[in-house]
């Protein structure tokens, strides 16, 4: 029989099926999600699990779109690189995620895209903004940001659009670790991206 858990955040639930069997795990691939229906939600695979996301909090899309819009504006000014909102990664059939931003070198782009267009390797930089709830954090902090360190992404930045802090991973000896925790006074760059400074207040703005 199959065993499914509800993971309820404050505004934006989460549905995470663990599907199980008495015998033996089952897990989700790429080709089920072509089963799931069209219902504005967001599916995710992180090893095999089933992660089932409803539309997130006006707050949430807000700073999201501020900082896709920060990192294009950047990126057309210098010609290095592409941001893109809410891509889908298809790292493998048990890992198929959708971020809430993506930055890639324009000479890596063409490399990661399948015929069909979709990315299936490590953007140099991935950007999650927190949803409210444990498991909504648990997600990011802990499932996506293993998940991003094992594919190779160099970069990856934490937003908690609440509490107005971003807080910035970077890849060493290929673990995503901690390297600051920015608040409104402070101003966000990266050595990926020269020359790139944004005021953090901006992203909240």
């Amino acid at each position: 029989m199959f065993r499914s858990t509800l993971l309820i955040g404050l505004f934006n639930p989460i549905l995470v099926f663990m599907s199980q069997t008495t015998d033996e795990s089952v897990r989700w691939s790429a080709n089920d999600l072509v089963l799931l229906p069209d219902n504005g939600c967001r599916y995710e695979i992180i090893d095999g699990d089933l992660f089932v996301t409803r539309a997130p909090h006006w707050g949430h899309q807000r700073v999201s779109g501020n900082i896709n819009a920060e990192l294009r504006a950047w990126s057309l000014k210098t010609g290095l690189g592409e941001a893109v909102a809410t891509p889908g990664i298809i790292f493998s059939d048990a890992d198929n995620v959708i971020p809430d931003v993506v930055w890639i070198f324009k000479e890596r782009l063409a490399i990661l895209l399948d015929e069909s267009g979709h990315l299936t390797g490590a953007p140099d930089l991935v950007v999650e903004v927190l949803s409210p709830g444990v498991e909504n954090e648990r997600r990011d902090r802990e499932a996506k940001r293993k998940l991003y360190a094992f594919r190779g992404v160099q970069e990856y930045w934490i937003v908690d659009w609440q509490l107005r802090q971003v807080e910035v991973y970077r890849r060493e000896q290929a673990v995503l670790k901690l390297a600051a925790t920015l608040f409104d006074e402070d101003n966000l760059t990266s050595p990926l991206l020269p020359g790139f400074d944004c005021a953090v207040s901006d992203l909240f703005a």
